[in-house]
């Protein structure tokens, strides 16, 4: 899939974003925007600042200057639960399960925000059509699950919260080739119900391969912005993170 950057007015705007962790900056005034619809990639290698930033856009860390504008809300003044209420909502990295909560009780964690049961009970039915596996192990506790059937928990729970932009944080991490497989068949679907993706993921070509455009990040810093199929093509790209 290829896409020119849109011209219409972003879902995600992203101002000189500044991230510290006590002194050490892991964000240096990054620029970048995400329009309703578009999956978009976000790589590089590791320590590059890219799950700092998902913290960030999400409210689990504070930046340290610049801006965040969502669905044109600064969200400086939102506070952390307020996010998720918003449709901005963030499946993390290490999936972050519920592991004495079986799977239902998870899913239901997930729209914890909502007081719309009626519609919660069609959402879990949407979401146990998109994870079958989950509808057969909705009794089991979370903790007992496979690194690919948690993953697919972390991301049936944060579809419960009905996103209007999911964030991504290395949904492969960890997970065999074939696990990875089905994990991306469902993010295409996400994708093509019209959810907007932000994807951070260490499988450059795959994060590519899904997304519409991409962003280089290299040490705190947006290198490069271009078309998925144009940074998949792009040497430079091609040495540091294709592996060819």
């Amino acid at each position: 899939m290829t896409a020119e950057v849109p011209t219409s007015t972003p879902l995600l705007a992203v101002t000189n974003l500044q991230v510290s962790y006590g002194g050490i900056q892991a964000v240096k005034g990054i620029n970048f925007e995400v329009h309703a619809g578009e999956v978009v990639a976000l790589i590089g290698a590791n320590g590059a600042g890219k799950s700092s930033t998902l913290k960030a856009l999400s409210g689990l860390l504070r930046p340290s200057s610049g801006q965040i504008q969502y669905n044109g809300e600064d969200t400086a003044g939102i506070p952390t639960h307020g996010f998720a209420a918003r449709g901005l909502v963030m499946v993390p990295e290490g999936r972050g399960v519920f592991s004495r909560f079986t799977v239902h009780e998870n899913l239901l964690m997930g729209a914890y925000c909502r007081d719309d049961k009626p519609a919660i009970h069609q959402d879990l039915d949407k979401v146990y059509e998109l994870f079958p596996r989950l509808k057969e192990r909705y009794q089991q506790l979370a903790g007992t699950l496979s690194g690919g059937e948690q993953q697919m928990v972390a991301i049936a729970r944060a579809m419960m919260a009905r996103p209007r932009l999911l964030l991504l944080d290395e949904p492969s991490m960890g997970l065999a080739p074939l696990i990875v497989q089905k994990i991306f068949e469902i993010i295409h679907k996400i994708a093509n119900d019209g959810v907007t993706l932000l994807l951070v993921e260490q499988n450059a070509k795959l994060a590519l391969k899904s997304a519409q455009r991409g962003y280089v990040m290299e040490s705190g810093r947006i290198t490069c912005a271009d078309s998925a199929h144009a940074l998949l093509n792009n040497p430079e790209v091609q040495r540091a993170y294709l592996g060819e």
